[in-house]
């Protein structure tokens, strides 16, 4: 079976207006750049792919919107109807950081159909593993109130899909977007059959949520995992964390799908984070959770855009992720690989990292210490 690649033009042409960097134009900003959250890293991947020949292995298709019922697994009527008419009058902004513009509210529901498609083909059997390119992006997004560039809540809105079609009984969110994954975490926090886990940057985006304190609420108790990580923290601690945390915890939930909240902003060189991951770093990230999802749950993998603000780094990290899902013969190597490698944290910041991540998985109760002498995966 193929690998699926979900995307539509449409979603390309979503805009925010006039704003540089986070801030509306005005006063004393001037005016320029634009939104980090641009249609071009995105354009840049699906274009890279095409020119590479990688497009030929997987299976390019689009899908339609989510529906309304869909959509209302989520949101709120009232915050559907509001958004609907904001976006019919011109757009505007309803949360923090989310400003869009007319037909707003059709791109970003064609965005969650993108996502809940991947995963329903999937389930299905259709498709060994997919990729949803969706825009705009979706895992900040609370129920009724929209932010951080999220308008709709995509994983959430295919997770709930799958739950009701009764395709799945348990599932997985493994978020390793820079930025926590507040909105998923919101909505599945007292849900014991949704498991969700986000590595991030500590205190990044929101500057509020994201701690290791927060496990779940009533029976969804332990069904939440927040791993947050220091700046810098690089190849090695990001594999560490996955083999010491990640996939520990999807072992014990034991899901019929691993939903990844694949988000690019951990990259060196995102202007929006402070990480130092690679192209070949998302690459072993993605060889985990598939391995992970043969072991546990037949291949059943699906990879849901999220950040990522790098319009030359971007490409590159989406077309690895792609190899290694596909298990295409067409590699592509980073350009900036050599540059990131020599920009790794050294063997102080690895043994501090190490005992963050030892304290972490003794709160959950996931793993031991790592043993004295150990080295971390090489890069």
């Amino acid at each position: 079976m193929a690998t699926g690649f979900f995307w539509d033009e449409r979603c390309f042409w979503h805009h925010g207006g006039n704003y540089a960097l986070t801030l509306p134009v005005g006063g004393l900003v001037q005016p320029g750049g634009g939104l980090p959250e641009s249609p071009e890293t995105k354009r840049r991947l699906k274009n890279l792919i095409e020119v590479t020949g990688l497009a030929g292995a997987l299976r390019m298709q689009s899908a339609s919107p989510a529906s309304e019922e869909e959509l209302r697994r989520v949101h709120p009527a009232a915050y559907l109807t509001e958004f609907k008419a904001l976006s019919d009058r011109g757009g505007g902004e309803l949360g923090l950081r989310t400003p869009f513009g007319r037909d707003g509210y059709e791109t970003a529901a064609l965005s969650a159909g993108l996502a809940t498609a991947a995963l329903r083909e999937v389930l299905r059997g259709r498709l060994a593993n997919a990729y949803a390119l969706s825009r705009p992006p979706g895992h900040h997004c609370l129920p009724d109130w929209p932010n951080g560039f999220c308008l709709l809540a995509n994983i959430a809105i295919a997770v709930e899909a799958a739950l009701a079609e009764q395709r799945a009984e348990r599932i997985a969110v493994v978020d390793w977007d820079v930025h926590h994954g507040n909105g998923t975490e919101a909505i599945f926090l007292s849900r014991p059959e949704v498991l969700t886990v986000s590595l991030h940057q500590e205190r990044n985006y929101p500057l509020d949520t994201g701690g290791a304190e927060v496990r779940g609420e009533g029976p969804g108790h332990g069904a939440n995992l927040n791993i947050p990580l220091p700046p810098g923290t690089g190849h090695r601690g990001y594999l560490e964390a996955i083999d010491r945390l990640v996939l520990p915890a999807l072992r014990r939930h034991r899901p019929d799908a691993i939903v990844v909240a694949c988000g690019f902003d951990a990259s060196a060189m995102d202007p929006l984070g402070r990480m130092m991951a690679s192209a070949d770093t998302f690459r072993e990230m993605t060889r985990r959770m598939k391995e992970a999802a043969a072991d546990l749950c037949e291949g059943r993998l699906v990879l849901v855009h999220e950040g990522g603000y790098s319009e030359v780094h971007v490409p590159f990290c989406g077309h690895a992720v792609l190899e290694e899902l596909s298990e295409s013969g067409i590699p592509v190597p980073d350009p900036l690989g050599a540059t990131i490698r020599a920009r790794q944290p050294g063997p102080g910041f690895d043994r501090f990292l190490s005992e963050h991540l030892s304290d972490l998985a003794a709160h959950f109760g996931l793993d031991g210490p790592r043993p004295p002498g150990s080295v971390p995966t090489a890069f």
